[in-house]
């Protein structure tokens, strides 16, 4: 099973863009903004949730970091 949600890698300006089913939700500068995402998406809003593989997969870079490398 594919995760429903992808955090995209960090952008040269910082922030990374957030993905749900394919669509962009949103550019995401902390958790914070990612749980927001879900909440408006209808999924459950947990920080607990963004560890969690079969939900979230975080792509290039380190998970839960989003300032430009």
């Amino acid at each position: 099973m594919k995760a429903p949600i992808v955090v995209h890698p960090p952008l040269g300006s910082g922030g990374r863009r957030v993905t749900v089913r394919g669509e962009i939700v949103g550019l995401a500068n902390s958790d914070r903004d990612v749980v927001e995402f879900l909440r408006r998406a209808g999924l459950p809003e947990s920080e607990q949730l963004l560890d969690d593989p079969a939900w979230v997969k975080w792509v290039g870079g380190r998970a839960h970091v989003y300032d430009a490398a």
